[in-house]
């Protein structure tokens, strides 16, 4: 049995808004190779706690752990890739400049390729298309491109079904499989488990505070 700490390990971490209880404390870890999914109802923190976990949010209390390494900021910037609600995408750019830019800014995944990226997810052919004429769906799997290209271990996914055909949720299901194969590990929120990739899975609950 291995004695490698998790990739991702979390330990009384509590967030509050306007002094109004959001979340925890919560303890829970993910190993690579292992998927934790975060379900919940609206208003739980499901998305609050993927922001805490990126560093974009602070939490209240608590303490976070990258490969059992305290999650410095410069630790959060090369081990997570952080898949929002919004495309994160330059409308003026091109599909495929817009994952050149942000291979340039966050590095690349060995062996991959922005076009590539691209066939993967199902984009062919709008290579040289400008972000902003794409469709919601079209831009959720040019995000899942950039979140493939990646080098990071760590994906936190925030409703990575949303916008998404059973097709897509498929791509996903398959992108989180052969991301794990490789080492990594990922944090998916969702609604209920009817889209949980099938691969090894832990399981967190929120409630939302009283």
């Amino acid at each position: 049995m291995s004695n490698a700490p998790p990739l991702l390990a979390a330990r009384g971490l509590r967030f509050a808004r306007n002094e109004q209880p959001v979340f925890g404390p919560l303890a829970f870890s993910v190993d690579a190779g292992e998927a934790l999914l975060v379900q919940g109802d609206n208003g739980s923190g499901k998305t609050t706690l993927l922001r805490v976990l990126a560093g974009l949010l602070r939490a209240d209390e608590g303490e976070i752990d990258i490969d059992g390494r305290p999650a410095a900021v410069a630790l959060r910037a090369r081990a997570i890739a952080y898949l929002g609600h919004l495309p994160a995408l330059k409308a003026d750019l091109t599909a495929l400049e817009n994952l050149r830019f942000l291979c340039g800014l966050h590095g690349r995944r060995r062996g991959q390729l922005p076009e590539n990226a691209m066939s993967i997810v199902g984009l062919s052919g709008y290579e040289d298309t400008l972000a902003r004429q794409l469709s919601a769906g079209q831009k959720k799997r040019l995000s899942l491109a950039r979140l493939w290209l990646s080098p990071a271990p760590l994906w936190l996914l925030d409703e990575p079904y949303a916008n998404l055909d059973l097709e897509g949720i498929n791509l996903v299901n398959r992108m989180v499989q052969a991301h794990l194969r490789e080492g990594g590990a990922a944090l998916l929120t969702t609604h209920g488990a009817y889209a949980a990739p099938p691969v090894r899975t832990r399981m967190l609950e929120l409630v939302r505070a009283a």
